[in-house]
């Protein structure tokens, strides 16, 4: 107990940190809705993204993985993942503008009716997605469609900002699960009682399976799938698009993957992912160090 109660003490410099990003918070805030997403994209693109090294990462991470893009249009791809990014960030920490307007986006896609299905029955659902878009979107819209959605999240390093974001995604739909073991202690019992999960399976997880992603290994986790498999729930991909106003989405449900062994499951997201990332290059958030090689034990980040 003494140790977990350690792990929790705040620093003088995360306590800075935290006023840093408040103060930023707030006078973006206070700013309109509509004006306060630009405004975080601008701020993102052309201040943060450049001086912490994001733009350079996502150069890094396009140049790899998709050379045949011209250096212009990749410079302008960094600029824009960066602007996506921004106006996500200033949608989750605006939740009480964000869940109304995300609540009223109508899903489409192939698996709308199959999720239908499921909520009638009973039947658990694990939807997978990828920080694309606003990934929060398809989680609000589903619980307003009547679906109990669980989301799953990872605590933050900063114990203050920790609260601050929990709060704010609390706002836009519950149950939340921590990951870990208390965390996913509750999720299954979630899964068990006929509940569904919300979970992002695309950054590196040192603890899955080299899975091909934009034609090169991205070792990625497998564990939705051995869920799916395992509490018979259908495994769903689904994806919110941002729109050329920058503020609405498309909220797309792709069909249930067929059952097969987990590695297979998780590769057919893999594929639906990158065909998604493709048409909308900018809104993945290629800054995630997806493809750095990792040994088979490193536990996931």
């Amino acid at each position: 107990m003494a140790s977990a109660n350690k792990k929790r003490r705040v620093t003088i410099l995360q306590r800075i940190e935290y006023s840093v990003i408040r103060s930023i918070l707030a006078m973006i805030h206070a700013m309109p809705y509509r004006l306060r997403i630009r405004a975080m994209g601008r701020v993102m693109q052309h201040v943060i993204a450049p001086v912490a090294g994001y733009s350079k990462r996502v150069r890094e991470n396009l140049e790899l993985v998709a050379p045949e893009i011209p250096a212009d249009k990749r410079k302008e791809m960094v600029g824009r993942t960066a602007n996506n990014i921004g106006r996500t960030l200033a949608e989750l920490f605006s939740p009480n503008e964000f869940a109304p307007l995300a609540r009223t986006v109508e899903l489409t896609g192939p698996g709308v009716a199959a999720i239908d299905a499921a909520r009638d029955a009973g039947q658990p659902v694990i939807f997978v997605s990828g920080h694309f878009g606003n990934y929060d979107v398809i989680r609000s819209a589903l619980i307003a469609r009547g679906l109990d959605v669980g989301g799953l999240y990872r605590r933050m390093n900063n114990p203050l900002f920790h609260e601050y974001y929990l709060n704010n995604i609390s706002t836009i739909g519950t149950p939340l699960f921590q990951r870990g073991r208390q965390g996913l202690g509750q999720m299954l019992r979630h899964l068990k009682k006929g509940g569904s999960l919300a979970a992002l399976i695309d950054v590196r997880a040192g603890n899955g399976e080299p899975l091909r992603f934009f034609g090169h290994r991205a070792w990625t986790a497998v564990s939705m799938a051995e869920m799916a498999v395992k509490y018979n729930a259908l495994l769903v991909p689904c994806f919110a698009v941002r729109q050329a106003d920058g503020i609405s989405f498309e909220a797309i449900i792709e069909a249930p993957i067929p059952v097969g062994t987990p590695s297979e499951m998780t590769q057919a997201y893999n594929d639906i992912l990158e065909n998604h990332v493709r048409e909308n290059m900018e809104q993945w958030f290629w800054f995630h160090r997806r493809w750095k090689d990792v040994p088979h034990r490193e536990a996931a980040e």
